[in-house]
C-alpha cells in the first residue's frame, strides 16, 4: 500500500505546483474563466432539472413514472459515458504515458503499478462527469424531500459506478493490447472508434426514446403507461444504481441498501479481477508496446503529381502532413466514427415530422434550413477542434525541425490551413446540401446557405490553426489534451461567437427575401440595400476572422 501511495504522490504534488510554476496572473485568469463557465453551466443544468422535475411531480399518475424513467436514462447515460471516457484514459495512463519507462524500472510489482495508474485514470475519466451529474441528483433530492441517507447513498453510487466503469475499461484495454500485434498499440484506436459508436448506439437504443414522444404509436393509454414502466436489464450496474436512488427517494431504505450492497460487491469483484489480470498480462502488454513499430505503408518518393506545381520545400511539407495523418491511427480511425455520426445527423432531418407541425410546412422547412447553417458550422467547429486545432501541437518535440527548415512560419501555417480547409469545406457543404434536399427548401435558401457556409468554413479553420499556433502544447500526449486546454476553450468560444454573429446578421435579410419569394413580390430598394450590407459584412468578418488568428499564430511561433 505504501508503494502505491508513493507512485501516486507525484500526481498529487503536481496540483500544488501548477499555480506556482506558471505566471501567477495568467494562472488566475485561466482558473477564473474556466471556473465561471463551469459554475454557470452547472447552475443552468440545476435550474432546468429542478423545473422539469417539479413539472413532472405536478402531473398525477404519469408524473412519477416520467421522473423515474428520466432517472433511469440518466444512470444509463452516466455509466456509458464513464466507460467511453475510461477506455481512452486507461489506454493513455497504462501504456502511452511518457513516464512509464521510469516507473517500470522501479522495484515495484506490475500489479501495484497498475493499481496506482488505475486510480489516476479513474479520477481523470470521471471527475467532470460526476460534477455535472450532481445537479440532477440534487434536484431529485429537493423535489422528493429526501433525507440525508439519499445524499449519502447518491455519493456512494456515483463513486462505485465510476469505479466499475473504470475497471471494465482497464480490463478491456489490457486484453486488447495483448491481442493487437506488438508495435501497433495505437491500432487499438480503430477498435475503440468502432466500439465507441456501437456502445453509444446501444445505450441510445436501450432508452428507446422514439416510443415515448409519440403516444399515438400505442393503441391505448394503458399500453403506453406499461411501456413507460418497462425496467432496464437487471444485470446492468446502472440498474442497481437506479434502484438504490429510487428506493432511497421513496423511503424504502432497506431495498436501497440491498441494491447498494450489490453495487459494492460488483465493484470489489471487478477490482480483484482487474488486479489478477494485470498481474498476468500488464507487464507483457507494456513490453509489447515498446517494440519497434512496423509501418503500415512503405516509404514512397517525395514527389507527387498533385503538388508538382509547388516549390520542393512546400511539396515536402504537404506530403509530410498527409503522411502524418495516415500513419497516426488516432486521427484517421476517428473518421469512421465521424462519418457514422454525420449519417445520423442527416437521417434526423429525413425523419422530421414536418407535416404534423402547427407551423406552415414551407415556412418551417426554410426556417430549419437557415438554422441548420448554425448547426452544421457547430459540427464543423467540433471536427476542426479535433483535427485542425491540434495540428501545430502535433509537431511535438520535433518542432525545431520546422524552425530550421527553409520554409517560413507563415508558409508553415498556411500549408496546414489549406490541408484541413478542403476536406472540411466538402464535409460541411455536403451536410448543408443533403439536409436542404431532404427539407425541400426553396432555391434561394439553398443558394444562401451554401454560399454562407463557403465563407464560414475558412474562418473556423483559420481560427483553429491560428489559435492552435497561439496556444501550442508540444508536450501533449494526445490531441484530446490540446483541445481541452485554455486555448481550446478560447477557440470554441470564439467560434460560437462568430457563428452566432453571422446568423444574426443574415436573419433579417434572409427572412425578407424568403417572404418576398413566397408571396411573389419584388424586393424593395431598402431590403436590397440591407441585404447587400449584411452579406457584405458577413464576407468582411469572415475574411478578418480567417486572417487575424493566423497572424497571431505566426507571431506567437516566431
Amino acid at each position: 500500500m505504501r508503494q502505491i501511495a508513493t507512485l501516486i504522490m507525484p500526481r498529487l504534488l503536481s496540483f500544488g505546483n501548477g499555480g506556482a510554476s506558471a505566471a501567477r496572473q495568467r494562472w488566475i485568469v485561466r482558473v477564473g474563466l474556466f471556473g465561471a463557465i463551469g459554475v454557470a453551466f452547472w447552475a443552468g443544468m440545476f435550474a432546468v432539472c429542478l423545473k422539469v422535475l417539479f413539472y413532472f411531480k405536478s402531473q398525477e399518475e404519469i408524473g412519477n413514472i416520467l421522473a423515474w424513467k428520466l432517472l433511469s436514462m440518466v444512470m444509463v447515460i452516466y455509466f456509458s459515458l464513464l466507460v467511453f471516457s475510461g477506455i481512452l484514459t486507461c489506454l493513455s495512463k497504462l501504456y502511452i504515458s511518457k513516464d512509464l519507462l521510469l516507473v517500470f524500472s522501479l522495484p515495484v510489482s506490475a500489479f501495484k503499478i497498475f493499481i496506482a495508474r488505475w486510480i489516476e485514470a479513474a479520477l481523470d475519466s470521471s471527475w467532470m462527469i460526476i460534477i455535472y451529474t450532481l445537479p440532477v441528483l440534487i434536484s431529485y433530492g429537493i423535489v422528493y424531500s429526501a433525507g440525508f441517507t439519499y445524499y449519502l447513498l447518491s455519493a456512494g453510487v456515483m463513486i462505485l459506478l465510476s469505479a466499475v466503469a473504470s475497471l471494465v475499461s482497464a480490463v478491456l484495454v489490457m486484453v486488447m493490447v495483448i491481442v493487437i500485434p506488438a508495435g501497433r498499440v495505437k491500432s487499438i484506436f480503430v477498435f475503440l472508434g468502432l466500439t465507441l459508436f456501437l456502445l453509444l448506439y446501444l445505450a441510445f437504443r436501450l432508452l428507446r426514446p422514439e416510443r415515448f414522444v409519440d403516444p399515438e404509436a400505442f393503441r391505448t393509454v394503458m399500453v403506453y403507461m406499461k411501456a413507460m414502466q418497462v425496467p432496464a436489464s437487471p444485470l446492468l450496474p446502472s440498474t442497481w444504481a437506479f434502484n438504490t436512488l429510487k428506493f432511497s427517494l421513496t423511503g424504502n431504505i432497506g431495498q436501497a441498501v440491498y441494491y447498494f450492497m450489490i453495487l459494492v460487491s460488483c465493484s470489489v469483484t471487478f477490482f480483484c479481477t482487474a488486479v489478477l489480470v494485470s498481474a498476468g498480462i500488464y507487464f507483457k502488454g507494456m513490453s509489447k508496446t515498446q517494440t519497434a513499430r512496423q509501418p503500415f505503408h512503405k516509404p514512397k518518393s517525395r514527389k507527387s503529381f498533385f503538388f508538382s506545381f509547388l516549390p520542393r520545400a512546400k511539396q515536402a511539407y504537404i506530403i509530410k502532413e498527409i503522411k502524418m495523418f495516415l500513419r497516426d491511427q488516432t486521427q484517421w480511425s476517428q473518421v469512421f466514427l465521424i462519418a457514422a455520426l454525420i449519417f445520423i445527423y442527416v437521417y434526423n432531418f429525413k425523419v422530421l415530422p414536418l407535416e404534423r407541425a402547427p407551423i406552415n410546412t414551407v415556412y418551417l422547412q426554410n426556417l430549419l434550413s437557415f438554422l441548420n447553417m448554425g448547426l452544421a458550422t457547430f459540427v464543423l467547429t467540433a471536427v476542426a477542434g479535433r483535427f485542425a486545432y491540434p495540428a501545430v501541437s502535433a509537431e511535438g518535440e520535433a518542432f525545431w525541425l520546422v524552425r530550421s527548415a527553409p520554409v517560413s512560419i507563415r508558409t508553415f501555417l498556411w500549408i496546414k490551413f489549406f490541408i484541413y480547409l478542403f476536406p472540411l469545406l466538402v464535409l460541411t457543404e455536403v451536410l448543408i446540401v443533403m439536409t436542404n434536399i431532404m427539407l425541400k427548401v426553396t432555391p434561394a435558401m439553398m443558394g444562401i446557405s451554401t454560399i454562407t457556409v463557403f465563407f464560414m468554413v475558412p474562418a473556423v479553420v483559420g481560427m483553429a490553426i491560428g489559435l492552435g499556433a497561439t496556444y501550442p502544447d508540444f508536450n501533449a500526449e494526445n490531441p484530446t489534451q490540446v483541445i481541452t486546454s485554455f486555448g481550446g476553450l478560447i477557440f470554441m468560444m470564439a467560434s460560437a461567437a462568430y457563428i452566432i454573429c453571422i446568423i444574426m446578421l443574415e436573419a433579417g435579410p434572409v427572412y425578407r427575401i424568403f417572404i418576398s419569394g413566397l408571396l411573389h413580390r419584388d424586393l424593395s430598394a431598402g431590403v436590397i440595400a440591407w441585404s447587400v450590407a449584411a452579406f457584405g459584412a458577413v464576407i468582411v468578418i469572415s475574411v478578418c476572422v480567417t486572417i487575424i488568428p493566423m497572424w497571431f499564430g505566426e507571431r506567437a511561433l516566431s
